[in-house]
């Protein structure tokens, strides 16, 4: 408990057993660390690692023996892949070998299933071990390349005595000696280049003032990476846009005729390079963040950096000479692009209806959280961010993030309003941590897109087939359900009751689920069903 406490866990997300029993009952007794005891691994391991996305600070998942640590896998793979500091306690089998005879079911040694989807994994062989090991865990979660740490550690040892010294968890500056050479060369680069860029991801949050100075005094255009939408303000005259899915061609237009590309804090995944399109291999690549690996399908020039961001753009705004330019093309059709449509002749509530009034009514420092599906494109497009640290959302894809992580969200900043948005899959999937929102009273407003369709696989069907085939679900009254948990519900199914039920929504002290029974015919900003269908050239059935 003193480890953790000194190395500032404030949180331990879990789904309680017997493998932490004396764990268990000294949190209970400690007043600077809560237990969140969750409804389901998977939500407790999201929860995890959205605190941990938040804060840039690691919190503490525990795992139980085999279906506990396979079923909270998906949120510890989210971490690695976000860069999110974590630290996984797994339950190992005992130290002391436990008779046949005792009627225990045995306990696997999951450590190794983490090994390719975690920053390292780590094994107590010696009870006397456990707290060093717990202190390497809560440093390396944190130094250079931020990640989950697993630690397996047999379920019998929390009880054993411990009286040696207490190790401390210290996260080490990253050396710095080259970072004024390596801003020399940079500052010379941008000097030199007619159409620098930056992109801009998860790990620059902390650098937001820097960055925005930087843009101004160095005229450069900014995009944010996937989902990193609160990295640079989106309603600054320098913003390009946002690298998600189905970006236009004009506002690629400064990515597409740069000749430098800065990228700061961010790894470069598939959607943010655009199918690993950009850069190409004519631009000038620069990479900069402690532990950032260059994809090995990138071809060209490239320079990394190994500095956080914030130091080396303060030695970057030193040298780099000042320089004016009129904002870029893309700034313009980012404008145009983030425009919601009229949509007063739909008879059925559209999406853009809902992320419209949601943000008319929200607080501007709102968090908003989400899970993976179509819905999510709306909110990319329509919401607008521009407070720091608003966005939670994981860049795997993962479905049923969105309500875990808006529970973690609220208990971490509890003055904040938090809001997910998320589709009635997700919902079906880790919704029920509604009800740990209640038990913590933590009040966040979760709004449900159903459209009673699974709309990605409609649009697969309706391009290629022309017809429709298994994708109609039938509607779940969220509403009712969500009172059952404990919380408020509501249901939208006219577009003129949205306004009033989000503001009433919002002023309620306690968790709120609106769901809001959308268009099935519309399920992307810029794609109908009806649309495919009647352009399709439908295929034969296979013989």
């Amino acid at each position: 408990m003193r480890i953790l406490t000194e190395a500032r866990v404030r949180r331990v997300y879990a789904v309680v057993g017997e493998s932490f029993l004396e764990l268990l009952d000294a949190l209970q007794r400690e007043r600077e660390i809560t237990l969140v005891s969750a409804r389901h691994d998977a939500g407790a391991a999201f929860m995890a690692e959205a605190e941990g996305k938040l804060t840039e600070r690691p919190a503490v998942l525990l795992a139980s023996r085999g279906p506990s640590a396979a079923s909270l896998a998906i949120g510890v793979q989210t971490a690695y892949q976000d860069e999110t500091p974590m630290v996984v306690l797994l339950e190992t089998p005992a130290a002391e070998p436990v008779p046949s005879s005792s009627g225990e079911l045995p306990t696997s040694d999951l450590t190794a299933m983490f090994e390719s989807i975690a920053k390292s994994t780590l094994r107590v062989t010696d009870p006397d071990g456990l707290p060093g090991l717990l202190a390497h865990a809560l440093t390396t979660s944190q130094e250079g390349r931020p990640g989950p740490v697993v630690l397996g550690v047999p379920c019998d040892v929390w009880g054993m005595p411990y009286d040696a010294a207490k190790p401390m968890a210290r996260v080490r500056p990253p050396a710095s000696g080259t970072l004024g050479r390596s801003a020399d060369a940079v500052a010379q680069l941008v000097d030199e280049a007619k159409y620098p860029v930056v992109i801009v991801g998860g790990r620059a949050r902390s650098a937001r003032d820097e960055l925005i100075a930087v843009a101004d005094e160095l005229a450069l255009p900014v995009y944010n990476a996937f989902r990193r939408q609160d990295a640079f303000p989106e309603n600054h005259a320098r913003y390009a846009g946002h690298l998600g899915l189905g970006i236009p061609a004009r506002q690629l237009d400064a990515l597409e005729r740069a000749d430098l590309v800065l990228a700061l804090g961010t790894q470069l995944d598939e959607v943010t390079t655009q199918a690993y399109r950009y850069p190409t291999a004519q631009q000038t690549l620069v990479m900069v963040g402690t532990g950032i690996d260059v994809s090995p399908k990138r071809r060209g020039l490239t320079f990394r950096v190994d500095s956080e961001v914030e130091p080396f753009l303060r030695e970057l705004r030193e040298v780099a000479s000042p320089r004016t330019r009129r904002a870029s093309a893309a700034n313009a059709a980012v404008h145009t692009f983030m425009t919601p449509p009229d949509t007063s002749g739909n008879t059925r509530v559209h999406p853009v209806d809902v992320v419209r009034a949601l943000r008319k009514l929200a607080p501007e420092d709102t968090i908003v959280t989400s899970d993976a599906g179509n819905f999510a494109q709306f909110m990319h497009r329509y919401w607008c961010f521009t407070a720091p640290r608003s966005q939670l959302g994981p860049s795997n894809a993962a479905m049923g993030y969105a309500v875990p992580a808006a529970v973690a969200a609220k208990l971490t900043e509890p003055r904040r309003t938090v809001v997910a948005m998320v589709g009635d899959a997700g919902t079906l999937m880790t919704g029920q941590e509604i009800e740990t929102a209640v038990r913590y009273r933590a009040p966040v407003m979760v709004v449900v897109f159903q459209n009673g369709v699974h709309g990605a696989l409609a649009m697969h069907q309706a391009r290629t087939y022309g017809r429709l085939t298994g994708v109609s679900i039938p509607l779940t009254d969220f509403a009712s359900w969500a009172r059952g948990l404990g919380a408020a519900g509501y249901t939208v199914d006219d577009r003129e009751e949205l306004e009033p039920i989000i503001a009433s929504a919002l002023v309620r002290q306690r968790p709120c689920v609106i769901d809001v029974r959308t268009d099935p015919d519309v399920v992307t900003p810029d794609v109908r069903i009806s649309a495919l269908l009647g352009q399709a050239r439908p295929q034969p059935p296979a013989q």
